[in-house]
């Protein structure tokens, strides 16, 4: 049975701008997933709905975005659920990673 987890990601940035940022950075999850992942992604309104890939486990994620908040969603399979609280404060820790602003330069 997977196991959920949910972060909360607060900001001051309004649903447009931090769908925005998201969009640009989601490429960027693959760097922080080790194992060699793979991330297909795509927006359905202001989710993103995401199916990791990485060391043989598939998680599938969505991520929310409000206007002063980013919920993740994360489902992980089989026995990552074991590591659900050490990869629920990495998502706390790095997920802000997401809203960061990179188009000026």
């Amino acid at each position: 049975m997977p196991q959920p987890i949910e972060v909360d990601l607060p900001h001051n940035l309004g649903k447009d701008e931090a769908r925005r940022r998201i969009a640009n950075n989601v490429h960027k999850l693959e760097e922080h997933i080790p194992g060699g992942a793979q991330v297909q992604s795509g927006w359905a309104g202001d989710q993103l709905n995401l199916d990791v890939q990485a060391m043989g486990q598939e998680v599938a994620a969505t991520i929310d975005v409000e206007d002063s908040k980013v919920r993740l969603k994360v489902l992980l399979p089989g026995i990552l659920g074991m590591f659900s609280g050490v990869i629920q404060s990495a998502l706390q820790k790095k997920g802000g990673v997401l809203l960061e602003d990179h188009s000026k330069g």
